[in-house]
Protein backbone atom coordinates (compact mmCIF):
# COMPACT_ATOMS: atom_id res chain seq x y z
CA UNK A 1 0.00 0.00 0.00
CA UNK A 2 1.17 3.47 -1.07
CA UNK A 3 2.54 5.27 2.33
CA UNK A 4 -0.01 8.02 3.92
CA UNK A 5 1.07 11.48 3.03
CA UNK A 6 -1.45 13.22 5.55
CA UNK A 7 0.15 15.28 8.38
CA UNK A 8 0.89 13.63 11.39
CA UNK A 9 -1.22 15.43 14.30
CA UNK A 10 -0.97 14.35 17.91
CA UNK A 11 -4.35 14.15 19.68
CA UNK A 12 -4.85 15.65 23.92
CA UNK A 13 -6.40 12.50 24.98
CA UNK A 14 -8.11 12.68 28.52
CA UNK A 15 -10.27 9.40 27.92
CA UNK A 16 -13.38 11.38 28.24
CA UNK A 17 -16.25 11.74 25.33
CA UNK A 18 -14.76 14.99 23.81
CA UNK A 19 -11.69 13.41 23.28
CA UNK A 20 -13.81 10.61 21.62
CA UNK A 21 -15.88 13.23 19.82
CA UNK A 22 -12.33 14.87 18.47
CA UNK A 23 -10.95 11.61 17.58
CA UNK A 24 -13.72 10.37 15.50
CA UNK A 25 -14.14 14.21 13.86
CA UNK A 26 -10.66 14.16 12.81
CA UNK A 27 -10.70 10.24 11.31
CA UNK A 28 -14.25 11.50 9.52
CA UNK A 29 -12.54 14.31 7.75
CA UNK A 30 -9.71 12.59 6.68
CA UNK A 31 -7.49 15.68 5.97
CA UNK A 32 -4.82 14.92 8.96
CA UNK A 33 -3.62 11.35 10.24
CA UNK A 34 -4.20 10.90 14.38
CA UNK A 35 -0.39 9.07 15.03
CA UNK A 36 -1.00 9.17 18.92
CA UNK A 37 -2.51 10.05 21.75
CA UNK A 38 -1.02 12.57 24.66
CA UNK A 39 -2.53 11.83 27.78
CA UNK A 40 -1.45 13.41 31.24
CA UNK A 41 -0.83 10.97 34.28
CA UNK A 42 -0.35 11.40 37.92
CA UNK A 43 2.94 9.25 38.92
CA UNK A 44 2.23 7.59 42.11
CA UNK A 45 -1.66 7.91 41.48
CA UNK A 46 -1.04 6.00 38.20
CA UNK A 47 -4.43 7.79 36.87
CA UNK A 48 -5.47 10.06 34.63
CA UNK A 49 -4.53 13.37 36.11
CA UNK A 50 -8.25 15.65 36.92
CA UNK A 51 -10.52 12.65 36.05
CA UNK A 52 -8.66 9.92 38.43
CA UNK A 53 -8.92 6.87 35.94
CA UNK A 54 -6.72 3.79 36.15
CA UNK A 55 -3.68 3.89 33.47
CA UNK A 56 -4.91 0.40 32.89
CA UNK A 57 -8.28 1.07 31.83
CA UNK A 58 -6.24 4.28 29.97
CA UNK A 59 -3.88 1.54 27.93
CA UNK A 60 -7.27 -0.47 27.11
CA UNK A 61 -8.53 2.16 25.70
CA UNK A 62 -6.07 3.14 23.53
CA UNK A 63 -5.50 0.13 22.28
CA UNK A 64 -9.09 -0.18 21.54
CA UNK A 65 -9.10 3.12 19.38
CA UNK A 66 -5.53 1.42 17.86
CA UNK A 67 -3.37 4.44 18.41
CA UNK A 68 -0.11 4.79 20.90
CA UNK A 69 -0.20 6.52 23.78
CA UNK A 70 1.90 9.45 25.29
CA UNK A 71 2.37 9.30 28.59
CA UNK A 72 2.72 13.32 30.37
CA UNK A 73 3.87 12.40 33.75
CA UNK A 74 3.20 14.63 36.40
CA UNK A 75 3.56 14.88 40.45
CA UNK A 76 1.19 14.77 42.29
CA UNK A 77 -0.65 18.03 43.20
CA UNK A 78 1.88 19.50 40.42
CA UNK A 79 2.54 22.97 39.53
CA UNK A 80 1.44 24.11 36.34
CA UNK A 81 5.01 24.96 35.53
CA UNK A 82 5.70 20.64 35.90
CA UNK A 83 2.65 20.43 33.59
CA UNK A 84 3.79 22.58 31.01
CA UNK A 85 7.73 20.68 31.49
CA UNK A 86 6.00 17.40 31.59
CA UNK A 87 3.65 18.15 28.78
CA UNK A 88 6.88 19.64 26.59
CA UNK A 89 9.01 16.54 27.47
CA UNK A 90 6.28 14.41 26.43
CA UNK A 91 5.33 16.16 23.25
CA UNK A 92 9.86 16.11 21.61
CA UNK A 93 10.18 12.69 20.39
CA UNK A 94 7.17 12.95 18.11
CA UNK A 95 8.56 16.84 17.10
CA UNK A 96 11.76 15.45 16.53
CA UNK A 97 9.55 13.05 14.12
CA UNK A 98 8.26 16.01 12.27
CA UNK A 99 4.83 16.15 14.58
CA UNK A 100 3.73 19.87 14.19
CA UNK A 101 0.21 19.94 15.55
CA UNK A 102 -1.96 18.86 18.72
CA UNK A 103 -5.41 18.47 18.55
CA UNK A 104 -7.60 19.12 21.46
CA UNK A 105 -11.06 18.59 21.87
CA UNK A 106 -12.48 21.77 23.27
CA UNK A 107 -15.69 23.15 22.76
CA UNK A 108 -16.19 27.20 23.77
CA UNK A 109 -13.58 28.04 26.35
CA UNK A 110 -11.57 30.80 24.71
CA UNK A 111 -9.20 30.78 27.63
CA UNK A 112 -8.18 27.65 27.48
CA UNK A 113 -7.81 27.97 23.96
CA UNK A 114 -5.66 30.81 23.70
CA UNK A 115 -3.33 29.10 26.84
CA UNK A 116 -3.55 26.08 24.21
CA UNK A 117 -2.41 27.98 21.66
CA UNK A 118 0.29 29.88 23.83
CA UNK A 119 2.06 26.64 25.24
CA UNK A 120 2.47 25.38 21.93
CA UNK A 121 3.51 28.19 20.43
CA UNK A 122 6.52 28.10 22.93
CA UNK A 123 7.10 24.74 21.22
CA UNK A 124 7.37 25.88 17.85
CA UNK A 125 4.00 23.45 17.40
CA UNK A 126 0.02 24.59 16.41
CA UNK A 127 -3.21 23.62 18.09
CA UNK A 128 -6.13 22.09 16.11
CA UNK A 129 -9.66 22.23 17.53
CA UNK A 130 -11.96 20.22 15.54
CA UNK A 131 -14.85 20.26 18.18
CA UNK A 132 -14.60 24.43 18.22
CA UNK A 133 -18.17 26.12 18.63
CA UNK A 134 -19.86 23.02 18.15
CA UNK A 135 -23.53 23.29 19.18
CA UNK A 136 -23.13 21.16 22.94
CA UNK A 137 -26.66 19.89 23.83
CA UNK A 138 -26.98 18.65 19.78
CA UNK A 139 -23.03 17.27 20.30
CA UNK A 140 -24.39 15.16 23.83
CA UNK A 141 -27.08 14.08 21.53
CA UNK A 142 -24.75 12.99 18.94
CA UNK A 143 -22.41 11.21 20.82
CA UNK A 144 -25.55 9.56 22.49
CA UNK A 145 -27.62 8.56 19.13
CA UNK A 146 -24.11 7.11 17.53
CA UNK A 147 -23.50 4.64 20.00
CA UNK A 148 -20.92 6.31 22.33
CA UNK A 149 -20.87 4.44 25.75
CA UNK A 150 -19.47 6.34 28.93
CA UNK A 151 -19.44 6.82 32.87
CA UNK A 152 -18.82 10.36 34.46
CA UNK A 153 -15.84 9.40 36.89
CA UNK A 154 -15.33 13.03 38.02
CA UNK A 155 -17.83 15.64 39.86
CA UNK A 156 -17.56 19.29 40.43
CA UNK A 157 -20.67 18.84 43.55
CA UNK A 158 -20.54 22.93 43.56
CA UNK A 159 -22.37 22.99 39.97
CA UNK A 160 -24.17 19.71 39.87
CA UNK A 161 -25.14 16.66 42.36
CA UNK A 162 -22.83 14.25 43.74
CA UNK A 163 -25.21 12.04 42.87
CA UNK A 164 -24.04 12.14 38.74
CA UNK A 165 -20.43 10.28 39.49
CA UNK A 166 -20.70 6.59 38.62
CA UNK A 167 -23.88 7.53 35.91
CA UNK A 168 -23.34 6.35 32.23
CA UNK A 169 -23.64 9.59 30.08
CA UNK A 170 -27.43 8.81 28.42
CA UNK A 171 -30.95 10.34 27.80
CA UNK A 172 -31.68 10.04 30.92
CA UNK A 173 -28.80 11.70 32.64
CA UNK A 174 -28.76 15.06 29.81
CA UNK A 175 -32.70 14.96 31.08
CA UNK A 176 -31.87 15.19 34.74
CA UNK A 177 -29.17 17.30 35.12
CA UNK A 178 -29.75 20.79 36.23
CA UNK A 179 -30.25 24.03 34.08
CA UNK A 180 -27.49 26.04 33.50
CA UNK A 181 -25.07 23.13 33.39
CA UNK A 182 -23.59 22.14 30.00
CA UNK A 183 -24.48 19.13 28.64
CA UNK A 184 -20.84 18.21 27.26
CA UNK A 185 -19.46 19.55 30.67
CA UNK A 186 -17.38 22.28 28.83
CA UNK A 187 -17.09 24.41 32.14
CA UNK A 188 -16.33 21.54 34.81
CA UNK A 189 -19.69 20.12 35.62
CA UNK A 190 -18.05 16.43 35.32
CA UNK A 191 -15.54 14.54 33.16
CA UNK A 192 -16.41 10.97 31.72
CA UNK A 193 -14.16 7.73 30.79
CA UNK A 194 -15.46 6.37 27.14
CA UNK A 195 -15.24 2.44 27.08
CA UNK A 196 -16.76 1.81 23.74
CA UNK A 197 -18.18 3.19 20.38
CA UNK A 198 -17.68 3.85 17.21
CA UNK A 199 -14.12 3.61 16.21
CA UNK A 200 -13.43 1.02 19.01
CA UNK A 201 -12.10 -2.13 17.84
CA UNK A 202 -13.52 -3.78 21.02
CA UNK A 203 -15.27 -2.45 24.44
CA UNK A 204 -13.31 -1.33 27.61
CA UNK A 205 -14.29 -3.95 30.11
CA UNK A 206 -15.26 -1.52 33.30
CA UNK A 207 -16.81 -1.92 36.42
CA UNK A 208 -18.57 1.07 38.49
CA UNK A 209 -16.73 1.56 41.73
CA UNK A 210 -17.28 3.39 44.91
CA UNK A 211 -17.49 7.00 45.05
CA UNK A 212 -15.71 9.17 46.49
CA UNK A 213 -15.13 13.04 47.46
CA UNK A 214 -11.73 14.11 47.28
CA UNK A 215 -10.28 17.72 46.98
CA UNK A 216 -13.45 19.29 46.40
CA UNK A 217 -14.24 17.07 43.37
CA UNK A 218 -16.40 13.79 43.90
CA UNK A 219 -14.90 10.85 41.68
CA UNK A 220 -16.20 7.14 40.92
CA UNK A 221 -13.60 5.08 40.77
CA UNK A 222 -13.80 2.64 37.64
CA UNK A 223 -12.43 -0.98 38.16
CA UNK A 224 -11.51 -2.89 35.19
CA UNK A 225 -13.59 -5.75 34.27
CA UNK A 226 -12.27 -9.74 34.92
CA UNK A 227 -11.03 -9.37 30.97
CA UNK A 228 -8.41 -7.05 32.32
CA UNK A 229 -5.25 -7.42 34.27
CA UNK A 230 -4.88 -5.31 37.68
CA UNK A 231 -5.10 -2.10 37.33
CA UNK A 232 -1.16 -1.61 39.05
CA UNK A 233 1.03 -3.69 41.05
CA UNK A 234 0.19 -4.52 44.76
CA UNK A 235 1.05 -1.20 46.70
CA UNK A 236 0.48 1.53 44.34
CA UNK A 237 -2.65 1.15 43.71
CA UNK A 238 -3.47 5.19 44.22
CA UNK A 239 -6.15 6.74 44.82
CA UNK A 240 -8.74 8.92 42.26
Amino acid sequence: MPADSREPVVLAWSGGKDSALALDALRAAGEVRVCGLITTVTTGYERISMHGVRRTLLEAQAAAVGLPLIEARIPIRASNDSYEAAFAAALAPVRAAGVKRVAFGDLFLSDIRAYRERQLAALGMRALFPLWLRDTPALAREFIDRGFEAVLVCVEPAKIAPSFAGRAFDSQLLHDLPGGADPCGENGEFHTFVFNGPGFTRPVPVVVGPVVERDGFVFCDLTPGPELEPATPAGTQGRP
